[in-house]
């Protein structure tokens, strides 16, 4: 995945026009169709293969482009597949070409629940192999069938892979009974059907993202160092009246809380209860007015959308709040928000967050994710956020891999998804809070921030353990103890292990928007306080790999040698009352040693939902005295006793 930051104003102007031009002269060239991509050598053959399939199957380019932008940015990932088997910049899906594998909740020894008042609940479901596909993730062999190109042709070479989207949306059209026309406005329904969607609402948002896309223009470098850009036409304003011709469905109501820019669907996970006081998949609550909501957390699932339904529809299994669809960005709500999932393997921060699972069909972790499927979680994480006033940064806004284990015996069985592939920066630009330089050139603060295409470090274990990953870009940046690659990795006490290049093994890396003190500058290299050592990356000026910032950070009160630090904020004994056990108030194997300083997320009490029955009338949220920073402390965020520490501002 390769793309480009934005220019300034003019520059958007300059090259909007120019690659505007070629694109319109494209149009007069004898029709390339899906000549080899190694036959285009310019940095414009992409922006020509796009000119070329509209003119042959009669698509207007701005639709052609604006469909292909939603689904992969117009990137074409070296012929390697989406998470749901698409590929190309038309993301043209094949599933057949895909496995479907156990989804991240049954495997390892992480309790998704997270509770050590109660047994550890470790499902052993696995997610059968489907032996039909839904026709949205076979589009590849029926544009095969409209083309007459091979299936290897329109996998791995991106022209190929334009001309079989276009003769799909093609297709699409006359199926409705549309003509062919030049209008982009005229193409709705073909574009909706595109989608794959089988239902009005989310075909009709997926239509709309892809005519947003038009209206404003777009234009960036692709993963393959291509130009490309679509000309902004603001005063298209498309007929959905084909639509109704489709032949979809209509989603139920529901009560979903979902955005109204989103297409949302109600499929309740179960509150049952199975056994002698066994119940699942989740506890029933009173949030925001019993405890508030902290945290939304995001995982992805390596399983597929109908499978991984299927799952958390039973009772046995666990559960989160949502479920995306990766092809078209399709949500699917299963617990209310006032209630307690069980995703997150830590009983605090499930207490305290919201859990939002993303379609991942394949068990390689190298694969993508849609444009769609980032822009459709975009809108629900802002809607949410402004709903339970969450702030929007990487302290609130967690991967699955930034929850701490709760207690020292967990800290190793703990998940490490959506993993390093999953893109940080874009995704807090569709957010609105994009990761700026905050503070000075010299700043004692750093967000982390690398270009993500550009960044590409080497992983292993994707496919094959101990084998090397294909070049990807990467939102993480590995750390040294020392200022160069030939000094060792950064090693995580809490796992015990030989940290090292595996795609899972988080031991010595940081991610885009975590933000950390500087503890020490070596030419290139920048060093920062990590898990209670000093951990260098590369960080050059013409490359940097993070941005000056400015905030508040945690120092050990002085006379103090270091401070224990804490996987969950719990109350202290005395607060629990009668019939309420106390939860152990347990450090994690780490120190936060004195004179190193930590970025401070949130100052909170302590706080433990007591919930182990499935009646609901033992039920009640305890909350101490004793108060507890949130910090970046390495990887995983973690917690430290306000009375152990110096708040101190870092600008």
């Amino acid at each position: 995945m390769r793309g480009s930051d934005p220019t300034s104003a003019s520059g958007h102007r300059h090259t909007r026009a120019a690659v505007g031009a070629v694109a319109t002269a494209a149009l007069l060239l004898p029709l390339l169709g899906a000549t080899p991509s190694g036959a285009q050598s310019s940095a414009n053959s992409l922006q020509l293969a796009f000119a070329s399939a509209a003119a042959r199957y009669e698509v207007p380019q701005s639709v052609l482009l604006g469909v292909s932008y939603l689904q992969s940015r117009w990137d074409a990932h070296a012929g390697a597949p989406s998470v749901t088997g698409g590929y190309g910049p038309m993301h043209l899906t094949d599933a057949r070409t895909a496995l479907a594998e156990a989804p991240h909740h049954s495997e390892g020894t992480e309790d998704a629940r997270g509770d050590s008042a109660r047994a550890a609940l470790l499902p052993e479901t696995e997610v059968p192999a489907p032996t039909e596909f839904p026709a949205r993730l076979t589009t590849l062999p029926k544009a095969a069938e409209l083309t007459g190109l091979s299936a290897e042709e329109l996998r791995t070479d991106p022209a190929a892979n334009i001309a079989g989207g276009a003769a799909l949306l093609a297709h699409a059209q006359k199926d409705l009974g549309e003509p062919l026309s030049d209008d982009p406005a005229d193409w709705y329904a073909a574009v909706s059907r595109f989608s794959g969607a089988d239902d009005t609402a989310t075909a009709t948002a997926y239509a709309d993202d892809v005519y947003d896309v038009i209206r404003a223009g777009e234009e960036r470098a692709t993963d393959a160092g291509q130009l490309v850009a679509l000309a902004a036409q603001p005063d298209v304003t498309p007929d959905p009246s084909a639509l109704k011709r489709a032949g979809l469905r209509t989603l139920g109501s529901g009560a979903t809380e979902c955005p109204k820019s989103v297409s949302c669907e109600w499929i309740p996970a179960p509150y049952e209860e199975f056994g002698d006081n066994d119940y699942g998949n989740h506890d029933l609550g009173d949030r925001p007015t019993s405890q508030s909501i902290k945290y939304i957390v995001i995982h992805d699932t390596e399983g597929a959308w109908e499978g991984v339904l299927n799952l958390v529809q039973d009772p046995t299994y666990v559960s989160w709040q949502y479920t995306l669809r990766s092809t078209d960005g399709h949500i699917a709500q299963h617990v209310k928000a006032k209630d307690v999932a069980w995703h997150a393997g830590n009983w605090y921060v499930n207490a305290k967050s919201i859990g939002l699972e993303h379609e991942g069909f394949l068990a390689n972790p190298d694969a993508w994710y849609t444009e769609a499927m980032y822009r459709s979680s975009a809108r629900l994480v802002k809607y949410l956020a402004k709903k339970y006033d969450i702030p929007l940064d990487r302290q609130h806004i967690l991967g699955h891999d930034n929850v701490p284990g709760p207690t020292t015996a967990t800290v190793g069985g703990m998940h490490t998804d959506p993993g390093p592939y999953w893109d940080w920066r874009h995704y807090f630009e569709l957010l609105g809070r994009p990761f700026k330089a905050t503070g000075g050139k010299q700043a004692a603060l750093v967000t982390i921030r690398p270009d993500y295409a550009a960044n590409q470090p080497e992983y292993t274990g994707c496919v094959t353990k101990g084998e090397p990953c294909a070049a990807h870009g990467s939102s993480e940046v590995r750390l040294y103890s020392g200022p160069g690659t030939t000094y060792p990795l950064i090693k995580d006490i809490g796992l015990g292990t030989v940290p090292g290049t595996g795609v899972n093994d988080i031991s010595s890396r940081v991610s885009t928007g975590q933000q950390y003190a500087v503890a020490g500058r070596d030419g290139d290299w920048t060093a920062i306080w990590y898990l209670g050592q000093k951990a260098w990356f590369q960080n050059p000026g013409k490359d940097p790999a993070a941005v000056s910032a400015k905030g508040q950070v945690v120092t050990p009160k002085a006379g103090v040698e270091s401070v224990p630090v804490y996987g969950r904020a719990y109350p202290e004994a005395s607060a629990y009352p009668a019939g309420v056990p106390a939860q152990a108030v347990s450090p994690l194997p780490y120190k936060l040693p004195r004179g190193q300083k930590y970025v401070v997320g949130d100052k909170v009490p302590g706080e433990y939902y007591y919930a182990v029955t499935f009646t609901t009338d033992s039920h009640q949220v305890v909350v101490g005295k004793d108060l507890y920073y949130e910090i970046q402390f390495g990887h995983r965020v973690a917690f430290v006793r306000a009375a152990d520490v110096d708040v101190q501002v870092s600008r």
